[in-house]
C-alpha cells in the first residue's frame, strides 16, 4: 500500500517508516499538516496515518475536510490524546481506527491489515482464490495445500491484486503501491516482480493487458 503518515516525532516516524517499509508498504513522510494537504491532494494514497498535535495545527480539521471534499481514504489516527471524548471526537470525524501512543509496531501493522481488508470489501483475513489459500493477517499463503514463500513487495502485490478483482491495474498504479516519493523506481520492477510471482503462484493467476497492465486471474 501507498502510505502517508503525517506525524511529526522524528523517533516515532522513523520507527513507523521502517515499520511499514518492512512490511512491504512505501510510505510518505510529511510533518506539518499543510505538507499533508498537498500530498493528500496529488496522490491517492491507500491509507493515513494521522497524529492529532502538529507544529501547524490539530488533525481533527484536516480529516474532517478530507471527508467533506469527499476522500474516504482510510484513515488511522496515532496519538498521546487518550479520553474517551478523543477517541469518540476523531472517530466521529471519520477516522476508521484511533491507536493511543505508544503503541506496539506490531500491533499498528495488524491494525492497517484489519482497515485495509474492511475497505476491499472482505474483513475476512482467510482468502481463497483456486489452488491458492491466503491468510492476509498472517501473510501465510499456501498453493495446493503446499506453502508459499513471498516477499514482502510481492505481497503488496498480490493483495493489491485481491482488493480489486478482474479489475486492471495499470504499471503506474503498481509503483506507486510500492515506492514512496523519493524512491528511485527502475524500469521492469513490476515487470520483474509479476514474473516471480507467476513462478509461485501458477502462470494463469496474474494475466497481462499488453500495454496497458495486469489483472487478477479467474480462479
Amino acid at each position: 500500500m501507498r502510505i502517508l503518515l503525517i506525524e511529526d516525532d522524528a523517533v516515532l516516524g522513523a520507527a513507523v517508516r521502517d515499520q511499514m517499509a518492512c512490511d512491504g508498504h512505501s510510505v510518505d513522510w510529511v510533518q506539518r499538516l499543510d505538507a499533508g494537504e498537498r500530498a493528500s491532494a496529488d496522490v491517492p494514497y491507500d491509507l493515513v496515518l494521522l497524529d492529532l498535535m502538529l507544529p501547524d495545527g490539530r488533525g481533527l480539521p484536516f480529516l474532517k475536510r478530507l471527508r467533506a471534499r469527499g476522500d474516504n481514504t482510510p484513515v488511522i489516527i496515532v496519538t498521546a490524546l487518550d479520553q474517551v471524548s478523543d477517541r469518540i471526537d476523531g472517530l466521529n470525524a471519520g477516522a476508521d481506527d484511533y491507536l493511543v501512543k505508544p503503541f506496539d509496531l506490531h500491533e499498528l501493522s495488524a491494525r492497517i491489515g484489519s482497515v485495509a481488508r474492511r475497505y476491499g470489501g472482505n474483513p475476512n483475513p482467510i482468502v481463497t482464490h483456486g489452488p491458492l489459500r491466503i491468510d492476509l493477517a498472517a501473510r501465510i499463503l499456501h498453493r495446493d495445500g503446499r506453502p508459499v514463500s513471498l516477499t514482502a513487495r510481492e505481497w503488496v502485490l498480490l493483495e493489491a491484486f485481491l482488493a480489486r478483482p478482474g479489475q486492471l491495474l495499470s504499471k503506474a498504479q503498481l509503483e506507486e503501491k510500492l515506492y514512496a516519493f523519493d524512491a528511485e523506481v527502475e524500469s521492469n520492477t513490476i515487470e520483474v516482480h509479476v514474473s516471480r510471482l507467476r513462478k509461485k503462484l501458477g502462470a494463469e493467476v496474474i494475466k497481462t493487458e499488453r500495454g496497458l497492465g495486469y489483472r487478477l486471474g479467474q480462479a
